[in-house]
């Protein structure tokens, strides 16, 4: 059984998927794994029965959050009743940890509660993709020792850190599947540069709040920077339906391509890219595309996160380095005025953009070889041959 709540965990568990059925621990078994839960296209497209679209509640923010919280609770009883219905021997949360870790939890307490029922069915928990407790409220990872057999990281430093803090709990460093994504999409043609004007792409995130909040600052930017810089515009989305919000949006007066996938080679292709912290901006930076980085939320949601984030930088790979390669522009500093300023500065200074490549170099020789998913998978399947890890009966 898969879980996963977002665009980027429905790409990540169809790539696992994939990963699971070429495993030689699996391939050797009387039988094929079957694969069921929730999650996207992508995880349909890979051979997932879906009994829940979870990606159609895809947001962010707590203030968001709570917005959703009635239909959040009706497709965790779905999935819980579906998980007892089924008896899977693995359970595989893929990233959206705020509801994968309520989900495990929950299913602990069931098991707990009613063992008679369930006779010896004790499932595999595996947590794919670590929560940032490394940023706030660290408490979370002793919860999470309690309810997951296995937790797979994406970045290095994240197994350091539980070892020291939960060392009782299995954890392994697989890599980020973004290198074997990024090493195919390369393999494509880059389009022609027009090197007599430089390329600016907009990266606004890949969910609707996102789009509504980024990309009216963006536009803005891009008109400002146009007036003074000659500059070319495009905004690469990942489907029709976010294209079409884009439309909708207006550019406000300024000159923007709207272009439907294609990321890596617009990447390659650009000058300076202005985006949203998270994942697009490790793809930034594996293209060595130097890069300004913004992010807004609803006021309620930045004033909570004030409050409990601990670390200095939101861009991975600025986290990474332990300083701000990409300048970063948070809520209120995310100003039409200030992104462009930031952007026309990297255009005008082509010894600083080649500092920073070199920089995200270095971030990007730390995110491990490829062969992510394969490992990842490799770690699941070995669950199936040892015992549980720890009593479940011990668990709160």
């Amino acid at each position: 059984m898969l879980i996963a709540g977002e665009p980027s965990g429905d790409l990540l568990a169809a790539e696992l998927v994939a990963a699971l059925r070429e495993t030689p621990a699996l391939k050797a078994r009387d039988f094929a794994p079957r694969f069921f839960g929730a999650g996207g296209p992508r995880m349909a497209a890979a051979g997932v029965e879906l009994a829940v679209d979870l990606t159609a509640h895809a947001v962010v923010g707590l203030a968001e959050v709570l917005k959703k919280l009635g239909d959040f609770r009706a497709v965790m009883r779905q999935l819980l009743d579906l998980a007892c219905a089924q008896q899977p021997d693995v359970i595989v949360c893929v990233d959206f940890s705020g509801f994968n870790r309520r989900f495990a939890h929950a299913l602990c307490r069931r098991l707990r509660a009613e063992r008679r029922r369930f006779n010896n069915w004790r499932p595999r928990i595996v947590q794919y993709v670590s929560p940032q407790v490394w940023a706030s409220r660290p408490g979370r990872a002793d919860a999470m020792a309690r309810d997951f057999d296995l937790l797979l990281c994406l970045f290095p430093f994240e197994q350091a850190w539980y070892a020291q803090r939960v060392p009782r709990f299995r954890v392994e460093f697989v890599g980020h599947p973004i290198i074997d994504r990024h090493a195919v999409a390369t393999a494509l043609p880059t389009p022609d540069s027009q090197a007599d004007r430089p390329l600016v792409l907009l990266l606004p995130g890949s969910r609707v709040g996102e789009l509504k909040r980024h990309l009216p600052v963006m536009f803005a930017a891009a008109k400002r920077i146009a007036a003074r810089h000659p500059a070319r515009f495009q905004t690469v989305l990942p489907d029709e339906t976010l294209a079409s919000l884009a439309r909708q949006l207006g550019t406000n007066g300024s000159d923007v391509e709207i272009q439907i996938g294609g990321l890596a080679p617009a990447l390659a292709a650009a000058t300076v890219a202005l985006a949203c912290t998270g994942t697009v901006t490790l793809e930034c930076a594996l293209a060595g595309t130097p890069t300004v980085a913004l992010y807004k939320t609803s006021a309620l949601t930045y004033h909570v996160a004030r409050r409990i984030v601990t670390v200095k930088y939101l861009a991975m790979p600025n986290l990474l380095a332990g300083e701000a390669i990409f300048p970063e522009f948070i809520q209120g500093a995310a100003t039409p005025a200030n992104l462009a300023a930031a952007v026309v500065d990297l255009l005008e200074q082509p010894v600083r953009r080649e500092a920073v490549k070199a920089k995200l170099a270095r971030v990007v020789a730390s995110l491990g070889r490829p062969g992510a998913s394969a490992r990842a998978a490799t770690a699941i399947a070995s669950l199936l041959d040892g015992p549980p890890a720890g009593d479940l009966t011990a668990r709160p």
